[in-house]
């Protein structure tokens, strides 16, 4: 599970900056969570999804086209001094948001979609920290893919909260 880290006071993108390989680092709302990398069963879901959606999505093969999807962005979101940092496990804009790809690692323009897959480490974050990061960020669609229940989340932001579009 990704806990935070022991620290008494707001953490910073010094203290995430810190964080050792192979751990990675999260930070929201001044809490630094820290995690193992993903098992094979989430790489793998992970990766397959992934696969399957850049055809049709990215590359308009056999569907709209019109998106960018990427693996395992760094999103910077939120005013300096309280930004959220976190790597989704797929995420996705649409081109005409984001015409260009960033030429710095860290995307500071909140994606229309993002997929976390769910893993015993990280499920707890996932739902109770990431999904209402993900909402004040203004992100419109979120999936949570469970590969050990074999299950797909779809959610649509609507007023500032997630609506649940269908399991």
């Amino acid at each position: 599970m990704g806990f935070p880290a022991e620290k008494s006071q707001r953490a910073t993108l010094a203290d995430l900056e810190a964080v050792p390989p192979p751990l990675v680092g999260e930070l929201i709302r001044g809490t630094l969570y820290v995690f193992p990398r993903p098992a094979p069963p989430h790489a793998h879901a992970s990766s397959v999804l992934g696969a399957d959606l850049v055809g049709p999505f990215q590359r308009g093969r056999g569907g709209p086209g019109g998106w960018r999807i990427l693996d395992e962005p760094e999103l910077l979101l939120g005013p300096p001094g309280d930004e959220d940092d976190m790597v989704p496990d797929l995420a996705g804009w649409r081109i005409e948001r984001m015409p260009r790809l960033p030429t710095t690692a860290k995307f500071t323009l909140a994606p229309d979609w993002v997929c976390e897959v769910l893993s015993p480490s990280t499920v707890v974050t996932d739902r109770a920290e990431k999904m209402p990061a993900y909402a004040r960020h203004g992100v419109r669609h979120l999936w949570l893919l469970d590969p050990l229940a074999r299950t797909l989340e779809v959610f649509a932001l609507e007023a500032g909260r997630w609506v649940v579009v269908g399991v």
